[in-house]
């Protein structure tokens, strides 16, 4: 590790302006076109290093697959390393939130999650490269196009791949300034409840109407006791509406609900919750749309013991290595509820994901791209 460590430091500089180019090559999510230049510039920076796939996004913009040529021979199995090309800012966000370097850090939209992960592993795999250090299975990138919006088109590609693997590495952000690594993420998705009534006028026929916006008040009593904090669940209405004027008794009226699990179990028991959903009022009619849209990332015994690898190599470099459990998700939930085992958080260190002041800490970036490289050996 001493050799990486010690090549990647040197380097430093270059991974500062790789995280520039990458950052000022703007990929919202909903701008296919933004996205494919930004492919088109990771495959620029990969070139020479791994043999190279785009593929189709629907809507969204390419996924990209990259197979790097590593050192080693006879290589069996194979790692994936997951991450996302596509960004939560708009194009122009550039002109108000610039690429900066000030107070150790780097600032910009896009930086933290997760476009200096991708820094640090292309840095990770030029040291296992130029140091001609052998690693003893195939290395394979994927950067999804739609991973903040859903992952609605990449969700196949990234099973697919996951199921070829025997270990998959998630480069989004660490957790926190300590740069933990993440072993366990809540499960996360919506419903919609939505409660037709009986319209009528609320001075001349108020008793002929039955008001969905009143039903919808004691359906939302009910559901917020679905939460179980000691069990990591989650309900939360976030959205309501209903109703047309004061004067109207409301016909209809709706709520949309996040909720978030940390057992696959739990998500199939609450999912029977909300069906079983009744009126109070007879008149009324519910109507429950909605579910898991992507499953928790479990701490299993194989999560667990690729977290023990990591941390043996965070140690030859004189680092005490952490684990964090995530209230969000990333694309390694997929993966791990396959079985697959992931270890997620494996990017930059830093604060502020979809925020104003979105950064990472400079004097960690040789650091993250040596525990990548020696966590490619390890596995």
């Amino acid at each position: 590790m001493d050799s990486i460590r010690s090549y990647l430091r040197s380097r430093r500089q270059e991974m500062v302006n790789l995280c520039r180019e990458l950052v000022e090559c703007e990929s919202p999510s909903d701008d296919p076109a933004a996205v494919a230049r930004f492919v088109d510039l990771v495959c620029e920076k990969t070139a020479g290093m791994a043999t190279m796939r785009r593929i189709p996004g629907g809507q969204f913009g390419p996924h990209l697959q990259c197979e790097f040529d590593l050192p080693g021979a006879n290589k069996e199995g194979q790692i994936l390393l997951l991450g996302h090309s596509d960004t939560v800012w708009p194009v122009g966000t550039l002109k108000q939130m610039p690429f900066r370097e000030a107070d150790n850090r780097l600032w910009g939209p896009g930086v933290l999650d997760m476009k200096a992960g991708i820094v640090l592993l292309l840095f990770a795999v030029r040291a296992l490269r130029e140091l001609d250090l052998p690693v003893s299975r195939r290395v394979v990138m994927q950067l999804n196009s739609d991973e903040e919006v859903g992952s609605y088109s990449s969700r196949p590609l990234t099973e697919e791949e996951a199921r070829r693997s025997v270990a998959v590495l998630v480069l989004e952000p660490a957790t926190g300034l300590e740069g933990k690594l993440k072993t366990a993420r809540k499960g996360v998705g919506d419903y919609t409840i939505v409660v037709h009534g009986k319209a009528a006028h609320s001075g001349l026929d108020f008793a002929a109407g039955a008001s969905a916006v009143v039903e919808l008040a004691k359906q939302i009593q009910r559901i917020t006791r679905f939460t179980r904090l000691e069990r990591g669940i989650t309900v939360n209405p976030g959205v309501i509406s209903g109703g047309t004027r004061p004067n109207v008794v409301a016909a209809e009226a709706r709520v949309e609900v996040d909720m978030r699990v940390m057992r696959t179990k739990d998500a199939a028991a609450l999912d029977r919750k909300f069906r079983r959903l009744q009126p109070v009022d007879p008149r009324c009619r519910i109507e429950v749309s909605g579910g898991l849209k992507r499953p928790p990332m479990e701490r299993t015994e194989g999560v667990v013991a690729l977290f023990r690898k990591a941390q043996a190599v965070a140690a030859e470099m004189g680092i005490e290595l952490e684990e964090s459990l995530s209230g969000g998700a990333s694309d390694g939930n997929f993966t791990a509820a396959l079985g697959i085992p992931t270890l997620d958080g494996l990017g930059a260190v830093g604060e502020g994901a979809h925020a104003q002041h979105e950064s990472i800490l400079v004097e960690r970036l040789d650091e993250r791209a040596a525990l990548l490289a020696g966590l490619l050996r390890a596995v």
